[in-house]
């Protein structure tokens, strides 16, 4: 069974950093796309950004120049590292994988909040 636990969500100032881990069990982690969505009150969920299992990467224009995501193939972890954050990045932030046969998993989600 494919399990996804993200962690790192929290409260932060504008202009501050967070990062977020996603570790995933029960699949052969390296073959997998991995991407970082979120969803705010009362809107969709939006793609934030992706990384193939070769390590390309994309980013939603909303966040490129801030966000990083990278991923640790021998720790079975994704990473989105997020700086210098805004008001407008408040939201759950969730993790998802696609395996090479393409299902879909996804976490639990986590919160983030930045104060103005």
């Amino acid at each position: 069974q494919v399990q996804l636990v993200e962690s790192g969500g929290g409260l932060v100032q504008a202009g501050g950093s967070l990062r977020l881990s996603c570790t995933a069990s029960g699949t052969i982690f390296r073959y997998n796309f991995m991407g970082w969505y979120r969803q705010a009150p009362g809107k969709q969920r939006d793609v934030v950004a992706t990384i193939t299992s070769g390590g390309n990467t994309n980013y939603a224009d909303s966040v490129k120049g801030r966000f990083t995501i990278s991923r640790d193939n021998a720790k079975n972890t994704v990473y989105l590292q997020m700086n210098s954050l805004k008001p407008e990045d408040t939201a759950v932030y969730y993790c998802n994988t696609k395996t090479p046969f393409q299902y879909i998993y996804w976490g639990q989600g986590t919160q983030v909040t930045v104060s103005s």
